[in-house]
């Protein structure tokens, strides 16, 4: 998907809203179980459900992985059904990856063309030589990690090197790796007093920002920084809309929460014009 793509879609549903499909088999409907595949089976019904609401889905592909083969099937076949139903969403691998080239290259290989993602997510930190073999792909966006929202960021993210925080020293460098259009930065919605110096070093970047909800981020507060004039940013919520209830009415509860963060944005955006 190219970005102009994602900005459209962003600009028809006056929306920015990404829904973390984060399924954990011991979180869903009990019922559900008795599927052949369950966690296929709950991702269906909450895509189903909420599509018209949000712009982008993100597969953390860990909660896949752990199951190991049935894992990695329930996962492509969401991401497979995704692309066959709504082809304009965006999608989001979130591996966070990231190795030495030919290491990098054959992730960039596994998510972009065997699983057929828009995007993943990318640990930037082993360097240049770790992130460019998946900006060879093209229309297919890179997302490096920048400043996480868990606690544990303040051990190395938030000490500082040269004058500034070490996360800032990244961006100031992993900025010339690739551009605007093939890549986008994590910003975790509970460090936005940060946000203001991010969106200063990388005016013209999208963001993705997780931690809107069960985290604790606040959307206006986000937003007031964040935002640039093509929006700029996919706001993730996960466990407070695909959790929302654990009895039959679960995919309509989803929608019900996607729909109180669609009409939020919906307005954040009206304001600006």
């Amino acid at each position: 998907m190219k970005l102009e793509d994602l900005i459209i879609q962003i600009k028809n549903k006056n929306s920015f809203l990404c829904i973390g499909l984060d399924t954990d088999i011991n979180k869903i409907p009990k019922f559900l179980l008795r599927e052949d595949d369950p966690i296929f089976s709950f991702n269906k019904s909450i895509i189903d459900y909420t599509y018209k609401h949000c712009i982008a889905y993100k597969i953390n592909t860990a909660f896949y992985e752990s199951h190991g083969i049935e894992g990695w099937t329930s996962m492509k076949k969401t991401i497979d059904y995704i692309n066959d139903n709504y082809p304009e969403i965006f999608t989001i691998a979130d591996a966070k990856r990231g190795d030495i080239g030919n290491t990098s290259k054959m992730y960039a290989q596994s998510f972009f063309t065997e699983m057929n993602f828009d995007s993943v997510t990318i640990n930037p930190y082993m360097g240049s030589d770790s992130v460019k073999p998946f900006l060879e792909f093209k229309n297919k966006i890179s997302i490096l990690l920048g400043l996480t929202s868990n606690i544990g960021a303040k051990d190395i993210q938030l000490k500082t090197s040269n004058n500034d925080f070490i996360f800032m020293e990244m961006i100031k460098s992993s900025k010339f790796w690739g551009d605007a259009n093939n890549m986008m930065y994590v910003v975790g919605a509970t460090k936005s007093e940060y946000i203001q110096k991010i969106r200063s070093e990388i005016p013209n970047h999208f963001l993705l920002i997780p931690g809107i909800g069960a985290q604790g981020g606040d959307l206006k507060e986000v937003c007031k920084h964040a935002l640039n004039d093509n929006v700029g940013i996919i706001v993730n919520s996960s466990r407070s809309i695909i959790y929302a209830s654990s009895q039959d009415d679960y995919a309509i509860a989803a929608a019900n929460q996607a729909v109180i963060l669609q009409e939020q944005m919906s307005s954040i955006l009206s304001e600006r014009k």
